[in-house]
C-alpha cells in the first residue's frame, strides 16, 4: 500500500526519532495565553487535552497526564479519574461539534503497540463516521484531512468548557 501524507505530517514522521524532550510536556507547561498556540484545548490539575497535530481524522484529540509518565500502572488515582472525566467531555465534543457516528478510544502502550511517544502516555480520541473510508483511501490509498486545526480549536474550546462545567 502506498501512503501519501500531507506535508505537515512528514515533519513528524521524518523526525520522530530525533525529537528532543517531550512535546506533551512542553505543551502542558505553557502559560495560559500560549495554550492555543500548542493546541492544548484544556489543562486541568492532573491531566490535559490536546489536538493531535498529525491526526488520523479531523478532530483527533489526545488526553494525557500532565506528569511525564509512560506506564499506565504508575498513574495515581486522581490522574486516572481526571483523564477519564476529560475523555467524557471529549466524547460530548465528538457528538456535538464533529457529528461523529462513533469514536475510537485507545492507548498505544509501548513501541510494539504503535506508540510514537512511549515515555508519555496519552489516550487517543478519534471521531469516526459511517463511510469515512471514501474512494480516495479505497482506490488511491490516500487519506484527506481538510479541517484546519486552529479553526476547529476555536469551535471546540467554548463547548469543551461548557460540557466540563456541566459534568
Amino acid at each position: 500500500m502506498r501512503m501519501l501524507w500531507a506535508p505537515w505530517r512528514s515533519q513528524y514522521v521524518e523526525k520522530v526519532d530525533e525529537q528532543k524532550g517531550c512535546f506533551l510536556c512542553e505543551a502542558a507547561s505553557q502559560p495560559e495565553e500560549k495554550l492555543r498556540d500548542h493546541l492544548v484545548l484544556y489543562r486541568g490539575r492532573k491531566a490535559f487535552v490536546i489536538f493531535n497535530k498529525f491526526p488520523y481524522n479531523p478532530g483527533h484529540l489526545m488526553v494525557a497526564p500532565i506528569d511525564h509518565v509512560g506506564d499506565y500502572q504508575l498513574l495515581d488515582e486522581d490522574t486516572v479519574l481526571e483523564m477519564h472525566r476529560l475523555t467524557k467531555v471529549c466524547l460530548s465534543l465528538m457528538k456535538e461539534v464533529m457529528k461523529a457516528h462513533g469514536v475510537n478510544l485507545g492507548y498505544n502502550l509501548g513501541r510494539a503497540a504503535g506508540a510514537g511517544l512511549e515515555s508519555h502516555l496519552h489516550l487517543h480520541v478519534v471521531p469516526r463516521w459511517f463511510g469515512d473510508t471514501n474512494f480516495m483511501q479505497t482506490l488511491a490509498e490516500v487519506r484527506v484531512i481538510s479541517q484546519d486545526l486552529f479553526e476547529l480549536y476555536d469551535r471546540m474550546r467554548p463547548l469543551f468548557l461548557r460540557f466540563l462545567n456541566a459534568s
